[in-house]
């Protein structure tokens, strides 16, 4: 298992107001314990090859690998015109995975915003033809497209279309690709659908491909039952806040557990950071010592289910060996 981070807590400087550059970030990540560092669309501020080729020396030299790129597209929008730009700009995305994280790497994708006028039958349709299409390309690629249990990005006016785990149930098992297709696995996500972490892995095990770790936790006074909707989800109440992973609401031993038990030895993301890079490291130990509790010390990259996949279609696998064996990883040890 190896570890990732993402900067949810700069993502607003890095993609929206746009006072802190990807270079910067890669700097800042440095001095963390993790193995690489999952990128997100908002960062990419050109995309000739140039600027690409520059970001994967700045990660480089730091020794991080590039496992996952986070991009939002929103196929559910009334619009076609909108849909069809989604469409080419997540192909872009799925290029400037490949190019900054080679064969095997993974673009986090969803389904678009619940908009009021759009019924599950149309949105599932819209976004499982989306899918169906980036598919071919994802082949060609060799990357995986993770489609993630979200809530909201934070550009978007509604809640992710696919929140509850019925509607994105439904969605993946209308995919049958298990080569370039699969589940990216967010706990605390599941928490804001009003469902139990754990629980919900249980349902997706068989397709995570990815996984993102973060952690949430009640304000004093606060209860689950207080903050849940009438739709049963929870949301994203200020009582709810972010915090150091292994502290708060998710049962980790269990998670881990079920996917260690599923043969999962892949990268699993941190999402966190929003209340300072100390917070951060301290997830990062979390998961280094829930590597070695939990997958055995294993450094090593192995999603057994996909492996499994690839072979009965006559694929080259994407597994990769212990970081001190793996030529494609060897700076980050000397970087640190």
């Amino acid at each position: 298992m190896r570890i990732s981070v993402f900067p949810k807590g700069d993502l607003d400087a890095l993609s929206n107001d746009r006072s802190m550059t990807i270079f910067e970030w890669i700097t800042k990540a440095a001095p963390l314990p993790a193995d690489g560092l999952e990128l997100y669309s908002g960062m990419f501020w050109q995309g000739d090859d140039d600027y690409l080729d520059a970001i994967g020396e700045a990660l480089a030299a730091e020794g991080f690998e590039m496992p996952m790129l986070c991009t939002s597209p929103d196929f559910t929008n009334p619009d076609a015109a909108v849909r069809a730009a989604e469409f080419d700009r997540q192909v872009e995305m799925m290029r400037f995975t490949r190019h900054l994280g080679g064969a095997g790497a993974s673009t986090r994708v969803l389904s678009g915003q619940k908009y009021p006028d759009v019924t599950r039958e149309q949105g599932v349709a819209w976004v499982v033809d989306a899918y169906q299409r980036l598919l071919p390309i994802a082949r060609e690629l060799d990357i995986t497209l993770g489609m993630e249990n979200h809530y909201k990005d934070g550009s978007w006016a509604y809640v992710e279309f696919a929140q509850k785990g019925d509607v994105f149930r439904e969605i993946v098992d209308a995919i049958d690709d298990r080569l370039h297709f699969g589940v990216q696995f967010d706990p605390s996500n599941a928490i804001t659908a009003g469902m139990d972490s754990a629980d919900f892995l249980d349902t997706v095990i068989d397709r995570v491909v990815t996984m993102q770790a973060s952690d949430r936790f009640l304000a004093p006074g606060t209860s689950l039952d207080d903050l849940r909707q009438a739709d049963g989800t929870i949301g994203y109440s200020p009582a709810l806040q972010h915090g150091v992973i292994g502290k708060g609401l998710n049962d980790y031993p269990r998670i881990f557990r079920t996917l260690a038990s599923a043969g999962y030895d892949g990268w699993v993301s941190i999402e966190d950071g929003v209340n300072g890079m100390g917070e951060m490291h301290e997830s990062v130990l979390f998961l280094r010592e829930a590597r070695d509790l939990y997958f055995g010390g294993s450094t090593a990259v192995r999603v057994e289910n996909q492996e499994k996949a690839r072979a009965e279609a006559g694929l080259p696998s994407l597994a990769r060996p212990q970081l001190g064996e793996d030529a494609l990883a060897a700076g980050r040890e000397a970087a640190r």
